[in-house]
């Protein structure tokens, strides 16, 4: 095992919850608005370069990419936040373990997901809202992203590893890695190779495996404070049981937000007229940029994970709550930023995607609308993450529901029916502010019982 001491998952429990915030969060934000303005960058490239039509085939593989998240944060997620509780006991067999369980979990479920969605892939497309004028977009996108999806996971849950078991700035400059490559080889693939919307999903890839090269050689080096070790090579069912049940809440919550968004795209469909699939195209350009801003929160979460399970591990429970306090206020503010930014410049906004005029209109009064309620995102998103982060994932499972699954559907059931494809939008910010109220309800009640007694141990 590697020098304790000059390893930095020991001062989680020392230095200072504002100091160990940025060290942790502000390499996780980099990476994750990184990773979400290169997909805005795609969008813009394939908008450009192949044209509207083309971004709503890139809207309607949302859903399947979803559902390629979330099989894969499944294990990510549950992984990292074990291994940081890990940590705080100063169990490192334990978290060493947690590295070997996690691959092989990742390339069961990458080779298992991706075989079955290319074998039904244009079913499951149609499904979700493709029409003949946008299926072989979504069919050429998704064809090359489920090829990658080994590399996509094993890049995906390094990556969180790497961060949670204290090393995040190379977390964020691996993450930065694969942005670069990616924003490089986008634009040769789409306007030189001519290879569409095809070159943008490769292009994806290639940035990918890049950046897990790197990840490959950290987990492999003893210098590493967590590294890949042949005596620590078995299954281990107790670990998989803890990764299985606190990944759930992400899982569900991807999983959810691919049922949203089967609703929404056929909702604007039906509502949209003529103009369905442009509807669709519109909901892809409102939804990367308010991702943009929720990336910038996940970045926090993701920061605020070592910290969390770390001091909730050593029985610390008041630098718990420093760390939650920070981060709700911190999450609030950047998502208030996103509302001031997409009420005053939502046409410029649309303007960056295309120069269809329909295209345009949409997207502009999408902005106004959905964003209404955005301000408050931030703060339910960090409550949602906090209960994850600390193992109780049924609460944080609960709360995930409240916004992408009890409260939206029965809205997008309703307000398309009354308000067209307004009425998409107007159901958005509904739920937004709906599943806040509900967030900050459930949060007062559990912690008034968690500031009673604070115990939690895994096998």
């Amino acid at each position: 095992m590697a020098d304790i001491s000059k390893n930095s998952p020991l001062t989680l429990g020392q230095e200072s919850i504002g100091k160990l915030l940025i060290q942790y969060s502000v390499p996780a934000i980099i990476a994750s608005v990184a990773t979400s303005l290169y997909n805005i960058i795609d969008s813009i490239f394939i908008g450009h370069g192949v044209g509207a039509m083309a971004i709503s085939g890139l809207a309607i593989t949302f859903p399947l990419m979803n559902l390629v998240i979330a099989f894969c944060m499944f294990i990510a997620a549950g992984g990292a936040a074990i291994s940081s509780i890990y940590l705080g006991q100063k169990n490192y067999d334990r978290a060493t373990d947690v590295l070997s369980n996690v691959v092989k979990l990742c390339l069961i479920h990458s080779i298992v997901f991706g075989g079955l969605s290319l074998i039904f892939l244009d079913e499951i497309l149609y499904f979700f809202g493709a029409t003949d004028g946008t299926i072989k977009y979504a069919r050429e996108f998704m064809r090359i992203i489920l090829y990658g999806t080994p590399i996509s996971y094993l890049f995906i849950v390094l990556n969180n590893l790497m961060r949670a078991t204290g090393y995040p700035k190379k977390a964020m400059l691996s993450a930065l890695l694969s942005v670069l490559v990616n924003i490089i080889l986008a634009p040769i693939f789409i306007f030189v190779l001519d290879w569409g919307i095809a070159g943008a999903a490769l292009a994806t890839i290639c940035g990918q495996f890049v950046s897990l090269v790197w990840h490959i050689f950290h987990f492999r080096a003893k210098s590493s404070f967590v590294h890949f070790d042949k005596s620590h090579n078995s299954f281990s069912w107790s670990i998989i049981k803890n990764v299985y049940s606190i990944g759930l809440s992400p899982f569900l919550m991807n999983v959810c937000a691919c049922v949203v968004v089967i609703f929404i795209n056929k909702a604007l469909l039906e509502t949209g007229g003529e103009n369905g699939d442009i509807a669709v195209g519109a909901y892809g350009i409102v939804n990367r940029v308010g991702m943009l801003f929720v990336m910038i929160v996940f970045g926090i979460t993701q920061g605020m994970q070592p910290i969390l399970g770390y001091n909730y591990g050593a029985n610390k429970w008041h630098r718990v709550k420093r760390t939650l306090y920070i981060g709700v206020v911190v999450g609030a503010l950047v998502t208030t930023m996103g509302l001031v930014v997409a009420e005053i410049f939502p046409r410029e906004i649309s303007e960056l995607f295309t120069t269809d005029a329909i295209l345009i209109d949409i997207s502009t009064t999408g902005f106004r609308i959905s964003f209404m309620f955005f301000a408050v995102i931030g703060a339910q998103v960090v409550i949602q993450n906090f209960f994850q982060s600390i193992g109780k994932p049924m609460i944080s499972i609960f709360l995930s529901l409240t916004r992408q699954l009890i409260f939206l559907i029965p809205t997008l059931l309703i307000f398309p029916k009354l308000w067209s494809v307004e009425g998409v939008w107007i159901s958005l910010c509904t739920s937004d502010l709906l599943a806040f109220i509900v967030a900050v309800i459930t949060l007062v009640v559990i912690m008034k019982k968690l500031n009673k007694v604070v115990t939690h141990k895994y096998d």
